[in-house]
């Protein structure tokens, strides 16, 4: 009798109309992503990293690396470039906090001038470059009304040498770096630091306790740019350094030795020795940021 009663539960049990899960079709939407990273950049960097390791002239495996680093024309360069790469980072995001901080009210008179603060970005490096040589060189408009006003009677040298390279690497990095940070600024709820006001916080406190450890990921991820977009200088450093000297920087080494020495071996070693280079440096910069401050990206406005 039990058993006819089980029976009977059992086929009047409902069935269950849930449907079975299917698949989610929306991860095919990375695949066009994928496709380009690989055929774009994982590619060439593991063929780059392949050929590395075939010098033209033979040595064994390493000869190339070995090379670099015991070549005075070669492993100095990795020096050079980060006396540029460094002071232009360091220039570009500490500019852009104040100027970032002056342009966060949306005004017309901040559009106009957050509009000319980015007009570097339209020109390019090479436009640059050529722009600095007619007003910073030796007869340009810098230095004439430098002498014109008593300012200051010597030669102005400021191009072909390491501080035209410097100022050009300012000119085309300042306006990447405070668009990411201004951003950043403008997504701080203010009401934070008007209630830190309220509680006796000065501008400078308010600064130090409320703003600066909300724009630590972005002061971070504008630091790495800017100092993967210096490293890697090489018109400014042609046109308005000195290529065989002071501004020979990592990718004129690269450059002369794929182009003019046809050793495309020790170029990619070169390149990959730039690479890991700016790899150390960013690594640094994101495990700094963990380390002083840990928790949302945003002040939460809105």
């Amino acid at each position: 009798m039990s058993a006819t009663a089980s029976a009977f539960a059992s086929a009047s049990a409902p069935v269950s109309m849930t449907p079975a899960p299917r698949a989610d079709g929306r991860g095919w939407l990375v695949a066009p992503a994928l496709v380009c990273l690989v055929a774009m950049f994982v590619y060439p960097f593991a063929y780059g990293l392949f050929l590395s390791f075939q010098p033209m002239e033979g040595g064994g495996v390493f000869a190339n690396y070995l090379k670099f680093f015991s070549e005075p024309t070669l492993w100095p360069t990795v020096i050079i470039t980060l006396k540029l790469a460094v002071p232009a980072t360091l220039i570009n995001v500490g500019a852009s906090i104040p100027a970032a901080f002056a342009l966060r009210k949306s005004t017309r008179a901040s559009k106009f001038v957050t509009m000319l603060l980015v007009i570097p970005v339209t020109l390019g490096t090479v436009l640059i470059a050529d722009g600095m040589l007619t007003y910073y060189g030796p007869n340009g408009w810098f230095p004439q009304a430098l002498h014109a006003l008593g300012l200051y009677h010597d030669e102005v040298r400021l191009t072909h040498n390491f501080w035209g390279v410097l100022i050009s690497l300012v000119i085309s990095g300042f306006p990447f770096a405070f668009l990411l940070i201004l951003s950043y600024v403008t997504g701080i709820d203010p009401t934070l630091a008007r209630a830190a006001g309220t509680l006796g916080a000065g501008p400078w406190q308010q600064f130090r306790l409320i703003y600066l450890p909300l724009l630590v990921p972005g002061l971070t991820m504008a630091a790495c740019l800017s100092f993967v977009q210096a490293f890697s200088v090489f018109p400014s450093a042609v046109l308005l350094g000195v290529p065989a000297g002071a501004t020979r920087v990592v990718s004129i080494a690269a450059y002369e030795a794929a182009f003019e020495s046809y050793d495309y071996s020790l170029a990619s070693c070169v390149a990959i020795v730039m690479g890991f280079v700016q790899l150390l440096i960013v690594a640094g910069m994101l495990g700094a940021r963990r380390a002083f401050y840990s928790g949302p990206t945003t002040g939460g406005k809105g």
